[in-house]
C-alpha cells in the first residue's frame, strides 16, 4: 500500500470512528425550575427526563436544578434564549414579559374551573400563543399547570373587597395581576420566588398568592396563618426548551421532546387534581385557618376590580377573551 492509499484509508477510519462517535454523544438538558423535586414542577420534570431518555436510548440525559438552582424564573428564562440553560418549566408569571399575548391567561376570574381552562389552553387559542414564542427565541413545547390561585396572609381572613385593602402581598413580576391587586387596594409586591419565604418570616411583606400545589409543596403553613380559597387567577405553567438544543436535534429527536412534554403534562395535571383534593385538609391539620369565596363574594370582588378589566379590554383582543370565556 502506497503512502498516498495508507493516508486515505486512516482518514476514512477516522472520519467513521468520528462520525460513531457523534451518533453515540451524550447531550446533556440543564433543567430549571422554581419549586422542590416533590411539587408538580418536580414530578412533570422527572416524567420529561424518563420519556426522552428512554426513547433516545440516553442520547439526552437531564440534569436537574430544582428550587431555583439557576436563579429566578426570569433568569431561568432568559438562559435558554442565550443557550446557558436548555429546558425549564416555568409559571405564567415572567411569560408576558417575552410573549405578552401570554397576560390573557391572568385576567382575574376568566375561567370557570380547571376543565374549562384545560380545553382553552390545549385548544385554538392556547396553541396560538404557544407558536409566538418562538419569535421570542424559545420554544414552547406544551402548556402545564399550577391550578387556581389563592390567598395567603398574617394579618386577617378575607371574605369582601375591603379586606385585602392595605394587604402587602407578593405577586409575580405580572402586571395583570399587579394591575388587579392595586385595583382592590392592596399593596402588591413583585418578588422573584426565592425571596418569598424569608420575607414572609420577616413580615416584609404580609401574604402571598399561588395554586394549593405551590402552598402545599412549599410549605407555606409554616409560615402563613389564613388561607383564602379565592381561586381569582387559573395559573398556568409552560414546558421551554431553548433554540440551541431544538435545532441540533434530529426531527425525530424533536417529536420525542413534544410527546414527552406531554406526558409530562398529564402528570402535572394530575397532581394537581389530587392536591385540589386533598390540600385543604392537608393544610387545615397543619394549622391554617381556611375560608372559601362563595358564589356572591366573587361577584363582589368581579364589581370592585372594573376598572381594572376595562384595561385589559385595551390591551387585549376582547374578540379572544369572549373565545375563551364561550368555549365548553
Amino acid at each position: 500500500m502506497n503512502s498516498f492509499t495508507m493516508k486515505l484509508a486512516l482518514a476514512t477510519a477516522l472520519g467513521v470512528f468520528a462520525l460513531a462517535g457523534a451518533a453515540n454523544a451524550q447531550q446533556e438538558v440543564k433543567i430549571g425550575y422554581a419549586l422542590a423535586p416533590t411539587s408538580h414542577y418536580g414530578v412533570a420534570a422527572q416524567k420529561w427526563q424518563e420519556v426522552v431518555e428512554a426513547r433516545t436510548d440516553g442520547r439526552y440525559t437531564f440534569r436537574h436544578f430544582p428550587s431555583s438552582g439557576l436563579g429566578g424564573e426570569r433568569e431561568v428564562i432568559e438562559g435558554l434564549q442565550i443557550g446557558t440553560v436548555e429546558a425549564t418549566i416555568v409559571s405564567s408569571g415572567t411569560l408576558s414579559n417575552f410573549v405578552p399575548e401570554t397576560g390573557i391567561f391572568d385576567i382575574p376570574f376568566l375561567f370557570r374551573d380547571l376543565t374549562h381552562a384545560r380545553k382553552v389552553l390545549d385548544g385554538e387559542v392556547g396553541q396560538a400563543i404557544l407558536a409566538k414564542f418562538d419569535d421570542a427565541g424559545l420554544v414552547a413545547l406544551a402548556w402545564g399547570e399550577q391550578g387556581f390561585r389563592h390567598i395567603t396572609n398574617n394579618r386577617n381572613a378575607i371574605g369582601e373587597p375591603q379586606d385585602v385593602a392595605g394587604l402587602k402581598l407578593r405577586t409575580m413580576e405580572n402586571p395583570i395581576h399587579i394591575t388587579a391587586f392595586e385595583t382592590l387596594g392592596a399593596a402588591p409586591t413583585p418578588m422573584a420566588w426565592p425571596e418569598v419565604i424569608s420575607s414572609l418570616q420577616q413580615g416584609t411583606i404580609d401574604g402571598q398568592e399561588n395554586p394549593l400545589s405551590v402552598i402545599t409543596s412549599a410549605k407555606l403553613s409554616e409560615v402563613q396563618k389564613y388561607l383564602t380559597l379565592s381561586g381569582h387567577v387559573y395559573s398556568p405553567a409552560m414546558l421551554l426548551v431553548s433554540k440551541q438544543l431544538w435545532e441540533g436535534m434530529t426531527p425525530e429527536d424533536q417529536q420525542i421532546f413534544k410527546d414527552a412534554a406531554k406526558e409530562a403534562v398529564a402528570a402535572m395535571r394530575a397532581y394537581v387534581d389530587e392536591v385540589e383534593t386533598s390540600g385543604v385538609e392537608q393544610l387545615k391539620a397543619e394549622g391554617m385557618e381556611i375560608s372559601e369565596l362563595t358564589a356572591e363574594e366573587k361577584a363582589d370582588f368581579q364589581k370592585a376590580l372594573a376598572p381594572a378589566y376595562e384595561k385589559y379590554y385595551g390591551q387585549y383582543d376582547k374578540a379572544t377573551i369572549d373565545q375563551i370565556i364561550a368555549t365548553e
